[in-house]
């Protein structure tokens, strides 16, 4: 079986676990773009910021202490290669991250598929979402948290960062984040949730799932 066969076997779809039944249709895919989720999940913009300081303080105080200028540039290399790695290692989890994610809005339903080390889906039916809003931002992307219906609750811990940010101080919010075009994905939704008819949406998944939104339907929903 070759690689590509067993991705199919486990996710016959991008992002859901399981072909929609019949009737039911994929209205949008999407995932959180890499740099909204490396600067506002993993604040490296602010890592950058800090770790300069630091190694401008060093560089600083070592002229300060009488070093010369060659002497206070190798004092730093040591800050400047971890402050290095540590930033590397928020630019990976970023990536990781908008890998292993994938939000599907159907007819029926949203999805969210994500975890880095465990790939997990947390199916959303239109009846447990009480509403949706958006928050978007400069660079054209946007946030769409989810309101669940009273007593319907999914773990902030176990979905982060794909809950509102500090829901869990009430009842966690599920949250589309990060994602292109969020105005229009957020009409679509709220036009979903309405049961109006609507028009599928296309998407970079899509596109580059080789036609995901022709995928033939069938089979049960995914859980």
């Amino acid at each position: 079986m070759s690689d590509r066969e067993h991705v199919e076997s486990l996710e016959p779809i991008p992002g859901l676990p399981e072909r929609p039944p019949s009737g039911e249709r994929v209205l949008w895919q999407g995932a959180p773009r890499l740099a909204t989720v490396a600067r506002r999940t993993f604040h490296v913009r602010k890592a950058l910021v800090y770790f300069a300081v630091v190694i401008a303080w060093r560089f600083g105080h070592s002229l300060y202490q009488g070093q010369g200028v060659l002497a206070a540039m190798q004092s730093t290399t040591i800050f400047v290669a971890l402050s290095a790695a540590a930033v590397g290692v928020l630019m990976l989890l970023a990536w990781l991250t908008t890998r292993a994610t994938v939000y599907t809005i159907t007819s029926e339903r949203v999805v969210i598929r994500f975890g880095i080390a465990i790939q997990m889906a947390v199916n959303l039916p239109f009846g447990l979402i009480r509403s949706a809003s958006l928050k978007t931002y400069s660079d054209g992307t946007g946030d769409i948290p989810l309101e669940l219906a009273p007593g319907e609750r999914v773990s902030y811990v176990v979905m982060w960062p794909n809950v509102r940010p500090w829901s869990f101080l009430g009842s966690a919010q599920p949250m589309l984040r990060g994602v292109d075009n969020a105005s229009s994905v957020a009409r679509l939704l709220a036009r979903a949730l309405s049961r109006e008819h609507v028009a599928p949406m296309g998407s970079q998944i899509e596109r580059d799932a080789q036609g995901a939104a022709n995928y033939p339907v069938g089979g049960q929903t995914a859980s």
